[in-house]
């Protein structure tokens, strides 16, 4: 493989580089692509089905999302199910019943509220009672056959899609691909080591030998950041790596049952979910815990981990900030107690009682293998930690470099769409907006 020219190259073979490969395959006129993975599959770190809670975010359970926020992720969410019409085999894309659980006087007033600011968007979210959600989920509104004490209101659908296997959507994305005029070339355990600029291309070195590109796109999760500061690029930027873990329960719930979000806190409120290769069980989580390395589950990465951190005042400030609010400080010591064998079923339990009320500690199994690590980015010119969308692209280059989607593996094709305009309008390719449109987009494209 050594010197050979691809228009262009995409590092990383998880969910949003199989994304932009189908998407570049199949709406552009590109001639070449090649994928290059670090491991000996595709999928194999975030976009697994073990390391993620395979929720398809739509914005109609996750109260963080404003309303213009939620619409447009909504929009995304739709590109998937668009895009599962038209495969012969859909093994990725399941519906399950789900509900935003509120718990408590002040819970329920807040979320019959955002229920009615976002009806007209979500038209087939209803608004449901404990009588109600006791029909849907009951064990979230009884105990041993009673209403449980507190009020519980929830906003819920029972027949849209919702969990998505991403790690096979991964792999079906590649094989669509291949069905293009497009040569598809996906090299496994070719992890990149070093990338050099040219005067008119890129060169990759991979212990697969040395591929060259036009365009070159790294979504390599955390990695990103260290591929981006070899070429000069993100040294602003500095990576905060949060792991999230979960437990398991003999299955409880029908479907995926999400918390009110805490405003206060910038990371996931708890939820349970059905987990769609443990069909017997269900899974609730996450957990948030900080860990000084790269990848969750494999050998390694620490000192990747001390490279991309870049630790100085700057950074070592926007820690102090966060640790200066109570309500943060005690959420970051609970769920690091969550790790510690000895006590952390009693103390998740008392968490995981707000979905499932008659939960005990002895229900609860830790999931050992399960969840993956999100790269949270630090921005050292603003100071703050970056929550959401972190991409680097730079001016009069070539070149993306893709660290976090945001929500998730949720945008892998909204965000595919917008690095396909980019690389299309570098290389001089043909986009057929309108035949994209029509298949993903319900016939209109973004504004």
């Amino acid at each position: 493989m050594k010197n050979r020219m691809f228009d262009v190259v995409i590092v990383g073979g998880g969910i949003s580089g199989c994304a932009l490969t189908y998407l570049l395959s199949k709406y552009t006129d590109v001639k070449s692509i090649a994928v290059l993975e670090k491991y000996d599959s595709l999928a194999p770190l975030n976009s697994n089905a073990r390391s993620n809670s395979q929720t398809l975010h739509c914005g109609d359970i996750e109260t963080n999302y404003k309303l213009e926020k939620a619409k447009l992720v909504k929009r995304q969410a739709n590109m998937l199910v668009n895009y599962a019409k038209t495969v012969d085999i859909n093994d990725f894309l399941y519906k399950f019943p789900k509900m935003i659980l509120a718990v408590g006087d002040d819970e329920c007033e807040r979320l019959e509220k955002r229920h009615h600011e976002f009806a007209e968007a979500f038209p087939y979210m209803e608004l449901w009672d404990a009588e109600r959600i006791a029909e849907v989920e009951p064990a979230v509104a009884l105990i041993d056959g009673k209403p449980r004490p507190e009020k519980i209101m929830a906003s819920g659908c029972t027949d849209e899609y919702c969990a998505v296997n991403f790690g096979h959507l991964s792999k079906s994305f590649i094989n669509s691909a291949r069905k293009t005029n497009t040569e598809i070339n996906v090299s496994l355990s070719s992890e990149v080591e070093k990338i050099s600029k040219f005067d008119d291309h890129y060169e990759l070195v991979t212990p697969q030998g040395t591929f060259m590109a036009k365009f070159v796109v790294v979504s390599a999760g955390a990695h990103s950041l260290l591929l981006a500061n070899q070429l000069g690029h993100g040294l602003d930027l500095s990576i905060l790596p949060m792991a999230g873990s979960f437990y398991y329960v003999p299955k409880m719930l029908n479907g995926k049952v999400y918390t009110m979000q805490n405003d206060k806190l910038p990371f996931a409120a708890l939820h349970g979910d059905p987990d769609l290769v443990e069909m017997e069980k269900t899974r609730l989580g996450p957990t948030a815990l900080v860990l000084p390395k790269l990848e969750r589950y494999t050998k390694g990465t620490y000192l990747d981990f001390w490279r991309s951190l870049k630790l100085d005042r700057k950074v070592i400030r926007v820690f102090w900030d966060l640790m200066k609010d109570s309500t943060i400080r005690n959420y970051i010591f609970r769920n690091f107690a969550f790790e510690i064998p000895i006590i952390r079923q009693k103390l998740f339990a008392k968490d995981a009682q707000k979905i499932i009320p008659s939960l005990k500690a002895e229900d609860l199994e830790y999931a050992k293998g399960i969840g993956g690590l999100r790269p949270q980015v630090i921005n050292k010119t603003t100071m703050v930690l970056q929550l959401g969308e972190a991409s680097i692209m730079p001016e009069n280059e070539n070149l993306i470099f893709n660290m976090t989607p945001s929500p998730g593996a949720t945008t892998c094709l909204g965000n595919a769409y917008r690095d396909t305009k980019i690389i299309a309008e570098q290389l001089g390719l043909n986009l057929d907006i309108e035949q994209l449109a029509n298949d993903l987009l319900d016939g209109q494209d973004f504004d």
